[in-house]
């Protein structure tokens, strides 16, 4: 369900906790929405990066905040958001945690039922990959929420998630149980979820998320954000052009031709919307003014069309594929004349931000920046968010397109001072990649060469 409805905010001074906050997707919309946010993340450059760009962090593990350190969290905190690790459950990993959706779905209910933590950590043990039970902590946290005496065992207000869309069903499940079960200390949540995609909200690449977003009882029935663009439709853009999304880089450069828009607008779309939406992005226009020539064409290191393997070619006239830790791989083509073409630059992290809608100028910082931009919630799509939940106003695209002011070296240290320990190094209470879950392929085991070779 989406809304038009006048914009009514139902919260008078909203404060976002982000779990799993990554290099700062969901802080930057806050930001540029006037909304304080602290951020959760694990990962030391993702941190590095969020300090630099000036956001309020904890450089911890969520898991352990909960059990350790949740009273020393501001008690104002009001809205949690998060995207939890999507790893186990994306169609690119080695899908434990598609493969463990029941067994979670049991875990939520015992949650609900108010079993003891240290009975359910116990059991999650024994799932094959730690990382599937991440997507837990979202309603551990509002659970805790009304365990805490430093919050006077208020439960939060709003609750906003995003995930691959592949968890859709467990998002339906926490809202059977927010909904009909309630919190072990009875608090029920109004509560919608869906697939949503973020070009129709202007996002210049084509990422499926699954959505969930909660309103405590008594706030008003929840909505989800109506969609601002078209959605890109690629059998249309290739009946359109005469060509294959498939085909031979060299084949399609001489080929492409300027598409203008997607699909016409009909009544039907008037009526579901209540309003004109306009053509998706494409990426050109999204690098426009950046030092990107055009044309050019892209091709995916990642897949398309939910398969991993398939590599995919897109012209600087459609939107991106979905952006992954990948991006810095994507291969981009251009021409010099009508018969010369030649393996232009990649991506670089900016332009590879600013297909995921963070301002021009963020500033990317520590190792794997690429992975970090990937594993961010784009900022616009996450505006949208917060926006709908919320009541606010829809977020305005050129918010999120102005120069961001980074954080000067006195910030800087202090942001991390309280978020490290220290003002120019970690401490002894960040966590260390060496005691994070195991890769994948403790999972499905890689073949040996041995093996291979057979």
């Amino acid at each position: 369900m989406t809304s038009s409805a006048h914009h009514q905010p139902i919260l008078d001074k909203p404060f976002v906790l982000d779990l799993f906050a990554g290099p700062g997707g969901l802080d930057v919309a806050a930001q540029r929405l006037d909304l304080p946010s602290l951020g959760i993340e694990w990962d030391k450059s993702a941190c590095l990066t969020r300090y630099a760009a000036g956001l309020e962090t904890l450089h911890a593990d969520v898991s352990a905040v909960r059990r350790d350190s949740f009273e020393s969290l501001p008690p104002e905190i009001n809205v949690l958001a998060g995207g939890p690790p999507c790893q186990t459950y994306s169609v690119a990993g080695h899908g434990a945690g598609r493969q463990a959706l029941d067994e979670v779905k049991r875990y939520i209910e015992r949650l609900m039922a108010g079993e003891p933590d240290q009975r359910i950590d116990e059991d999650l043990k024994t799932l094959p990959d730690p990382r599937t039970a991440l997507v837990l902590e979202p309603l551990r946290y509002a659970i805790q929420a009304t365990r805490s005496p430093n919050r006077e065992h208020r439960p939060y207000d709003v609750i906003v998630l995003e995930q691959v869309r592949e968890v859709e069903a467990l998002w339906a499940h926490y809202a059977k149980v927010l909904e009909e079960t309630g919190l072990p200390d009875g608090t029920k949540y109004k509560v919608v979820v869906d697939v949503l995609d973020t070009e129709t909200y202007g996002v210049p690449q084509t990422r499926s998320r699954a959505v969930l977003i909660a309103r405590r009882e008594g706030l008003g029935e929840p909505s989800l954000p109506s969609p601002t663009h078209f959605s890109y439709e690629a059998k249309e853009w290739n009946r359109r052009n005469g060509k294959n999304e498939h085909d031979h880089a060299a084949d399609q450069i001489h080929q492409a031709t300027l598409y203008e828009g997607t699909k016409p607008e009909t009544d039907e779309h008037r009526a579901a919307s209540g309003e004109v939406r306009e053509p998706w992005i494409s990426m050109g226009a999204a690098l426009a003014n950046h030092g990107r020539r055009t044309p050019f064409l892209v091709r995916s290191n990642y897949g398309s069309s939910s398969h991993p393997g398939r590599r995919g070619v897109r012209s600087d006239q459609q939107p991106a594929f979905t952006v992954t830790g990948k991006i810095s791989r994507f291969v981009v083509f251009q021409h010099l004349d009508d018969d010369t073409v030649y393996e232009g630059a990649r991506f670089s992290m900016n332009e590879a931000g600013l297909l995921q809608s963070f301002p021009p100028d963020y500033p990317w910082s520590g190792t794997a920046q690429a992975q970090q931009v990937g594993n961010a919630v784009p900022p616009l799509f996450g505006a949208h968010l917060l926006s709908a939940a919320l009541g606010l106003p829809k977020p305005d695209p050129e918010a999120l397109r102005k120069p961001w002011q980074p954080a000067t070296e006195e910030q800087r240290a202090k942001l991390r001072s309280s978020g490290c320990g220290a003002a120019d190094a970690c401490t002894d209470r960040c966590p260390r990649a060496e005691d994070q879950v195991p890769p994948p392929s403790s999972v499905r085991p890689r073949k040996s060469k041995k093996a291979s070779a057979k």
